[in-house]
């Protein structure tokens, strides 16, 4: 294949790169470009198409991103071969098709209150660039309302606008099919989930992935749920195994596994469609966990968005992307499980109080919420970059990152001949705190084999694969010049 007929709209209000990787996809979706087939280098696709190569570049960037393409070095790139579920092989328009398009993280128990001089938390956000002028504004103005419209008891699942407000955002940002009145509104994740369990049942077994959100695990475990733990690999949780544990409920975090990184690719999405499809009773819970922050491409569609069947119970959080204060959570159900939330649940009070739903829905309407996640986006990427340059610099070889593609934090795995716990031990005699991957997995063995590298090591002198130390660092907190010093730091410890 040497060429693409792409008909790009250079005034409209895409961006080229996204019209070139729309009209891939679904050529590739509805099998008119066949897996394994080569696409056209992108200078040679750049120059039909008389655009930039670095337009085609992300577009392909994202194709691979999101698992449809895959890049061979030296080579080019090459048309994955994609399972669709059994709804999506037959009778689908392409329109229909097109349109598809969490919470802070404790490892183990509760975190101390002891003070660092550095803190690598994977929980943090930069409260320094929180645009507190215009929260101010919009709250005056929010006060200024009549008494009986701020204090009197409010919907149970939220307040209308901002369930509107919501859905429009969730439709055109993240792909998601809803309507406003199957959102449900809540403080925090913790609490939909609670609610969440209590639709369900409590006979329910759930899978996640054996590293995961462990505030969920010990929710679901809180509740008396049955709770196994799912091996996992590069492409996230390996439905085979899923399969085989007995679960009739899935917890994944698809656009940004939390801790390892990981972005579900399409095809590994349409796998997981495929087991909830197969047999009745079946769910998956979609915690779109940092999916906000992606710093090459767009966001990931979210799995909710290529649903047909009402499988897919998908949760978001303001607490990233905002602030952790603001406690508003939300969850979007199925029509079936709202049938039971009505019949079961319908009594309940809001969680939410109703000035800050007001505040909430003013923030997303004026257009200061995609503003402040635009400036984010950018402070993060470069505080990302700063950490990722710091520690090249200092350990080179000895380190490896995995997982920096999205969120706030990224995985660094160490091969120094020492153990995670000695080498956390030894940053916080010197007031570094670290974050061991182990402290997020809730089950023994299975190794990390999502990624190799951290699996088998380096080679030391004695030819033997080295233990490797794999740690969450996270950057959104700490300012360029901190990360820069803890780092450097970690190389004199680490000696």
């Amino acid at each position: 294949m040497n060429e693409l007929i792409i008909h790009l709209d250079g005034k409209g209000d895409k961006p080229l790169y996204e019209q070139i990787y729309e009209y891939i996809r679904g050529e590739i979706e509805h099998a008119r470009i066949e897996p394994g087939e080569k696409l056209p280098s992108s200078r040679a696709l750049s120059a039909y198409l008389q655009v930039s190569r670095s337009t085609v570049d992300m577009a392909y960037g994202q194709l691979v991103a999101e698992g449809y393409v895959d890049a061979v070095a030296c080579k080019g790139y090459y048309v994955c071969s994609l399972p669709l579920p059994r709804n999506l092989r037959t009778g689908l328009e392409h329109t229909d098709w097109e349109a598809a398009g969490a919470g802070q993280v404790k490892a183990g128990a509760l975190e101390g209150t002891e003070k660092f001089r550095y803190d690598f938390t994977p929980n943090g956000i930069d409260l320094n660039r929180f645009p507190i002028f215009a929260w101010r504004k919009i709250t005056k103005n929010t006060l200024s309302q009549e008494k009986e419209e701020l204090l009197r008891l409010g919907d149970a699942r939220g307040e209308r606008y901002l369930r509107e407000t919501l859905c429009e955002y969730l439709g055109r940002a993240r792909g998601i099919r809803c309507v406003p009145e199957n959102i449900l509104l809540g403080a925090g994740n913790d609490y939909l989930l609670i609610l969440l369990c209590q639709l369900m049942g409590i006979g329910r077994r759930i899978g996640m992935e054996i590293y995961t959100y462990r505030q969920a695990y010990l929710t679901f475990q809180s509740l008396g749920l049955d709770v196994c733990a799912v091996p996992m690999d590069g492409d996230g949780m390996r439905v085979e195994e899923l399969e085989k544990s007995g679960a009739d409920m899935a917890y994944v975090m698809p656009s940004h596994q939390f801790p390892t990184g990981i972005v579900m690719p399409v095809k590994r999405r349409m796998e997981l469609l495929d087991w909830a499809y197969a047999r009745e009773g079946r769910y998956i819970i979609e915690d779109d966990y940092d999916s906000e922050f992606r710093y090459g491409g767009r966001p990931i569609p979210a799995l909710q968005g290529y649903d047909r069947h009402g499988k897919v119970i998908y949760m978001g959080t303001l607490s990233k992307s905002v602030a952790p204060a603001i406690r508003i959570s939300y969850m979007v159900l199925p029509e079936e499980l709202m049938e039971i939330y009505r019949r079961k649940a319908g009594y309940l009070t809001s969680t939410v109080s109703r000035i800050d739903q007001m505040i909430v829905h003013e923030f997303f309407r004026d257009g200061y919420y995609e503003r402040h996640l635009s400036r984010m986006r950018a402070a993060y990427k470069k505080k990302r970059d700063v950490l990722m340059a710091a520690l090249a610099g200092c350990f080179q070889e000895k380190c490896a990152v995995f997982g920096e593609e999205a969120g706030v934090h990224l995985l660094a795995g160490f091969s120094l001949g020492r153990t995670e716990e000695e080498l956390v031990g030894r940053a916080k005699e010197a007031g570094i705190r670290l974050y061991g991957l182990s402290g997020y997995r809730i089950a023994p063995g299975g190794g990390t084999g999502f990624v190799p590298w951290l699996q088998e090591g380096r080679n030391g002198e004695s030819g033997r694969p080295q233990e490797a130390a794999i740690f969450l660092m996270g950057y959104a907190h700490m300012e360029e010049e901190e990360i820069r010093a803890a780092v450097q730091e970690l190389r004199e410890l680490f000696r």
